[in-house]
């Protein structure tokens, strides 16, 4: 008989865990609780769907999340495979890795629903939580799992509000006032570029202050995660504050050698460039008020929104208290948490944790205990978040502040390559020790 695990949630991380599982022959019960029932962000019922960007950042080595990202290739990523497979056009390989997100899901939602070893329900699971479970459901957790995970941590949660960014018709930009380019030429033709003079960009700032915000019940300004900042907050911290961010104009030199006072940038949503992004531009005004402040920016004046920005609650456990280095249950070794609602902020973050939680679930059924290299940034991270020494915990991206430090002196890009390098040896060091895992 196959050992048999079962899997809450089929996002990213829900996903990348079970596929990993099955692959290994365990017997995986993935529950997923779309269509039947949705949440605040979601609109679709595919499996590992983006609600916010569709970028997963850089994939430069140099890079803390390319490099998470060169780890996880190595080690057969479900997640990384789709998102390579549906990358958007683009010639510079150290450039971010967006994705169509539509082909992306439709990747994942096949990969997971041919693996035979996977059974699929749909349905929200609102049993008790028990031996051999890897709960992956996001931070948009339903109540019913929220108050099982209440019971069985005897902890509340942490929470945060997390905000997503509108999407624009591209035959509604007036290409007449934009231009397309990354900053300092690199990364093709990914982005639209929305100049501002200095006077469009301090009108557009007052029009933001002033702007109203949608309600969120229970919301408190010291819930927002810092790295998904409504553009509103930004723009209250002081009139500057979004030049010198998301509309900051470095690398966008002109022949003269002028710059635009400021620059909207806007990224491709899908192979086809019907769709773009707002870069930085998560926000919870109303509806209406996005139209009239966003078509204020120079190229925008008659946008069309597929989407408008919206907020929503994001929940994570406190783990350094709660988890150990496997993302498992300090209280019970069987039992899994992974995704963001263990504390790893990111699409490509979150992914790696069910990958860990993929592998370190096989070892230890297996009869081995393994844990990832802390040197590599997939397995910093799970040491980071499992760290009874941090206090105060908050969500945590991939970054090199996280791994074990090389002490000799050297300019900080040739360090972070040594980091690199470092770290990819490691990855391999770890499948040849722990080969029962990868034959």
């Amino acid at each position: 008989m196959k050992n048999k695990i079962t899997v809450i949630g089929a996002g990213l991380a829900g996903s990348e865990a079970a596929y990993q599982l099955a692959k290994r022959g365990f017997e995986v019960d993935l529950w997923e609780m779309r269509p039947k029932k949705s949440t605040p962000a979601h609109t679709t019922a595919g499996f590992g769907e983006l609600v916010c960007s569709n970028s997963l950042k850089s994939n430069a080595l140099t890079n803390a999340c390319g490099l998470l990202k060169e780890e996880m290739r190595s080690l057969d990523s479900l997640i990384i495979r789709a998102a390579d497979k549906t990358a958007l056009s683009c010639d510079d390989k150290s450039a971010a890795l967006s994705v169509d997100r539509e082909k992306f899901s439709h990747y994942i939602t096949e990969a997971i629903l041919n693996e035979p070893n996977i059974n699929v329900i749909y349905d929200e699971y609102t049993d008790k939580i028990t031996d051999n479970t890897v709960i992956a459901t996001g931070p948009l957790a339903s109540d019913a799992i929220c108050n099982n995970l209440k019971e069985l941590l005897g902890s509340d949660f942490l929470n945060f509000y997390d905000a997503s960014a509108p999407i624009i018709d591209a035959e509604s930009i007036d290409m007449s006032k934009c231009f397309k380019g990354s900053r300092f030429g690199e990364g093709g033709d990914d982005y639209i570029n929305c100049p501002m003079s200095k006077a469009e960009y301090y009108a557009f700032v007052d029009a933001l202050l002033t702007a109203q915000a949608a309600e969120v019940h229970g919301f408190e300004k010291d819930m927002v995660f810092e790295g998904c900042m409504p553009v509103e907050i930004m723009a209250a911290r002081g009139v500057d504050t979004l030049r010198f961010g998301p509309l900051k104009n470095t690398g966008f030199e002109r022949a003269d050698g002028t710059r635009p006072y400021a620059v909207v940038q806007l990224r491709s949503e899908n192979g086809d460039n019907t769709m773009y992004n707002m870069v930085g531009f998560q926000t919870h005004l109303k509806f209406p008020e996005q139209k009239r402040v966003f078509s204020m920016i120079p190229g925008l004046e008659n946008a069309v929104f597929h989407r408008y920005g919206v907020m929503h609650r994001n929940t994570y456990i406190d783990s350094p208290r709660l988890l150990d280095g496997a993302y498992s249950l300090k209280s019970n070794s069987s039992i899994y948490v992974a995704g963001q609602i263990s504390g790893v902020e990111g699409y490509v973050e979150s992914a790696a944790s069910g990958l860990t939680v993929g592998l370190m679930a096989a070892s230890r059924a297996m009869g081995n205990q393994v844990l990832l290299p802390k040197e590599t940034m997939i397995g910093a991270l799970a040491s980071y978040v499992s760290n009874p020494g941090v206090f105060d915990f908050q969500p945590m991206n991939a970054n090199y502040g996280i791994i074990p430090k090389i002490l000799e002196k050297m300019p900080k890009q040739e360090k972070q390559a040594k980091y690199a390098q470092r770290a990819l040896e490691k990855i391999e060091e770890f499948k040849k020790s722990s080969y029962w895992l990868f034959n």
